[in-house]
C-alpha cells in the first residue's frame, strides 16, 4: 500500500518501463490510498519497477506493470484459474502457473465450515482470487469476494481450458469490453472465466460454440480491434 503519489496519469501511464525505473514519488502525500500491483515495489517514499513492461493504471487507485509472459507472478487481488494438485488438512494445493504452488484454505468458501469442506479431486479447475502474495511465500487464494460471497468463484465444470500469455489475459479483461468478446457475445451464448495467470475457460451448450469462441480468443492477440471483429464474422459464417 502507498499514499497518493505525485504522478500525472495522463503523461506517464502506458509508457514502457524497465527494472529499476522510479515511477511514483510519494513525498507529496494525501490521505488517498493507492494499491500497487505486480511489477512494482515500495522503498520508503519511492515506487520502483521490478519487471519490464508497460505502466498501467486502473481507476480509482491501482497501478501495475503489464508484461506478456508465460510465467505468472501473483499479485494481491488477481483473479486466477488454478488446478488442484493435492488436498491437505487445512489447504488445497493449487497450481496457478506461478513460481510456487498456491494454498487455498479449505474454509475459504462462502459459508465454509469444517462440516462442509468441498471435495476436489486432483486436476479440478478452480476460479479463485489471490488474497496474499508476498515474495518468497506461497500465495494464498480464496473462493469468495471481499464480502465473503461466492460471486462466481469456485469449481469450473465441463467446458474447455486453454493457456494464453499474461498480457493477452489482461487485454481480454480490459474495459471497455474486448472487441472479440463483444462481437462473440452478440451472436453466441457462452460462459467464460479469464485468469490473469494466463488460463482461460470457455463453456457453452453446443461443442461447436466452445470451439469457435476458444479459437477466436486464441487467434486475436496480435490483431487490431477491426481485425478482431472481421475474424469473428468469418468464423461465424463457417458454422452457419
Amino acid at each position: 500500500m502507498a499514499t497518493n503519489p505525485s504522478i500525472s496519469t495522463s503523461t506517464s501511464i502506458d509508457r514502457l518501463v524497465m527494472p529499476g525505473d522510479i515511477v511514483l514519488d510519494l513525498t507529496n502525500m494525501t490521505n488517498q490510498i493507492v494499491k500497487l500491483g505486480g511489477g512494482l515495489r515500495q522503498e520508503f517514499d519511492v515506487i520502483s519497477v521490478t519487471k519490464a513492461g508497460k505502466l498501467r493504471f486502473k481507476k480509482p487507485n491501482k497501478y501495475w506493470v503489464e508484461s506478456s509472459h508465460k510465467r505468472y507472478v501473483p499479485s494481491e487481488g488477481d483473479n486466477v484459474l488454478g488446478t488442484v494438485l493435492d488436498t491437505r488438512a487445512d489447504n488445497f494445493i493449487v497450481d496457478i502457473k506461478g513460481p510456487v504452488m498456491a494454498f487455498l484454505p479449505v474454509l475459504a468458501f462462502e459459508g465454509g465450515t469444517r462440516r462442509n469442506i468441498p471435495k476436489f479431486e486432483a486436476g479440478t479447475l478452480i476460479y479463485a482470487r489471490v488474497v496474499k502474495a508476498n515474495s518468497g511465500m506461497n500465495p494464498e487464494l480464496s473462493c469468495t469476494d471481499a464480502l465473503g460471497k461466492a460471486a462466481g468463484y469456485g469449481q469450473l465444470k465441463d467446458g474447455y481450458t486453454f493457456h494464453s500469455s499474461t498480457g493477452h489475459a489482461r487485454m481480454l479483461l480490459s474495459s471497455p469490453t474486448c472487441p472479440v468478446l463483444e462481437a462473440l457475445g452478440k451472436k453466441l451464448s457462452f460462459e467464460i472465466a479469464i485468469g490473469l495467470n494466463g488460463r482461460v475457460w470457455v463453456n457453452a451448450e453446443a461443442p461447436a460454440s466452445i470451439i469457435l469462441v476458444s479459437n477466436a480468443i486464441m487467434n486475436c492477440e496480435s490483431l487490431s480491434e477491426v481485425q478482431q471483429k472481421i475474424m469473428v464474422e468469418k468464423l461465424l459464417q463457417r458454422v452457419q
